[in-house]
């Protein structure tokens, strides 16, 4: 993660911080990728999604429609990385068990 860090990455990720809303996302996001890159980041957070509810490779090919390779580099991440998919998925639980309260 060293090699990631700059002054440049670092004020991005301060600002996606302290967005307060889906919609300044949104907004921020489509200026900021091409509808391409969002729709694969979505993917990939979907694919972790699925894997962490227990789903196998088949199943989310079925569901996602991507290749092993990218459910593959996905479940590493899972399984070995910095933790930041283990995160966004708690927050994303968080959500939707506060939307349904």
């Amino acid at each position: 993660m060293d090699k990631l860090r700059n002054q440049a990455v670092e004020n991005l990720m301060q600002v996606i911080a302290k967005m307060s809303s889906p919609d300044d996302c949104y907004e921020f996001f489509s200026d900021l990728c091409t509808i391409k890159e969002l729709q694969d980041m979505a993917q990939r957070f979907e694919m972790a999604l699925l894997l962490k509810s227990g789903a196998n490779y088949q199943s989310v090919v079925s569901a996602v429609g991507t290749s092993s390779a990218t459910i593959s580099r996905v479940n590493r991440c899972l399984m070995y990385g910095n933790g930041g998919y283990e995160k966004a998925i708690r927050i994303f639980n968080e959500g939707k068990n506060n939307e349904n309260k």
